[in-house]
């Protein structure tokens, strides 16, 4: 096994690191092939529906990746060149981001037609759901992708054969600048949205009593709590995380290690998000709303 200098991360953390991976690769399939089952029946005008198939997309351009991540934990060598190394390594952080801007335009969505803001948001056409999909990964194609093959990894010096070590661009103060901002914004974003749920639900509680759980909008808020739970989960430890990380980056001329392996950990964890899709079929599913009704019943009962 390689050094601990060397490799992505400490050894003692590579084979979790290898099960995590193997395991969001297992459950972002099975989620994927499971939600194509249910937007065959599902409203393509929808603004929600686009989202979803668009959150499928970036969880299938992920998941291409990580065999090539499964590949470099087992061998503890790089063998695809550096310029893919930068491409594997940077889609990580675009998978973190894009299915996050995809939470927040689900659960603003969700949020007016709840508030009556909106009866319905859904496109006049079909044809207007696939252009606004075209523009935006036109956008992330033409902006985003030409972006990192020419900053991602450039200022500094790497070698070929070790992998997912781009620490020392954040030596330089404006790429942590550009870190700093992208933190405040997810961490208010999602404390904003997480308000906003919580309000929801007390107030739908609040109003229909013990019988919540045969409404049909109850059980959508529901849905929307897998999208809260796994920005809570997954992405937002890993940003309170990075403010650390960067200051502690900021106040020494030496790379800490040991930190770096936590913020690859934290970073890792950012790749269970696939789950979503299947968390969001089951959430859906007949059996798991009975089950969920005879515990609350049994609950009531004692």
């Amino acid at each position: 096994m390689a050094g601990y200098n060397n490799s992505s991360c400490c050894p003692i953390v590579t084979p979790h690191l290898t099960r995590l991976y193997s395991a969001v690769l297992i459950g972002g399939l099975l989620g994927i092939i499971s939600i194509s089952f249910l937007l065959v029946k599902m409203n393509t005008r929808s603004v929600t529906t686009t989202a979803v198939i668009n959150l499928v997309v970036v969880h299938s351009l992920f998941l291409l990746t990580v065999p090539f991540r499964l590949t470099y934990l087992i061998k503890q060598i790089w063998t695809f060149g550096l310029p893919f190394c930068k491409f594997v390594s940077s889609m990580l952080h675009v998978h973190m981001y894009l299915t996050f801007l995809f939470y927040v335009v689900i659960l603003v969505i969700r949020y007016l037609t709840f508030f009556k803001l909106k009866d319905k948001v859904e496109f006049y056409r079909k044809l207007h759901a696939v252009a606004a999909s075209a523009g935006m990964w036109l956008l992330v194609f033409v902006i985003v992708v030409p972006l990192i093959f020419s900053q991602y990894g450039k200022k500094e010096e790497y070698e070929e054969q070790y992998c997912f070590k781009f620490h020392k661009e954040l030596s330089h103060v404006y790429v942590r600048v550009i870190n700093y901002m992208l933190v405040i914004f997810v961490i208010a974003t999602a404390v904003i949205l997480l308000v906003f749920q919580i309000f929801i639900i007390i107030s739908m509680v609040r109003k229909l009593r013990h019988s919540f759980l045969s409404h049909q909008e109850f059980w959508a808020q529901l849905k929307n709590l897998v999208f809260i739970g796994i920005i809570l989960i997954c992405v937002l430890p890993y940003q309170l995380f990075r403010l650390y990380y960067l200051k502690v980056l900021a106040s020494s001329n030496t790379h800490d290690d040991v930190v770096s392996c936590y913020n690859e950990i934290f970073l890792s964890v950012t790749a269970i998000s696939c789950f979503d899709l299947l968390l969001f079929v089951l959430g859906g599913s007949h059996w798991f709303k009975q089950k969920t009704i005879e515990l609350w019943n049994c609950l009531l009962c004692r």
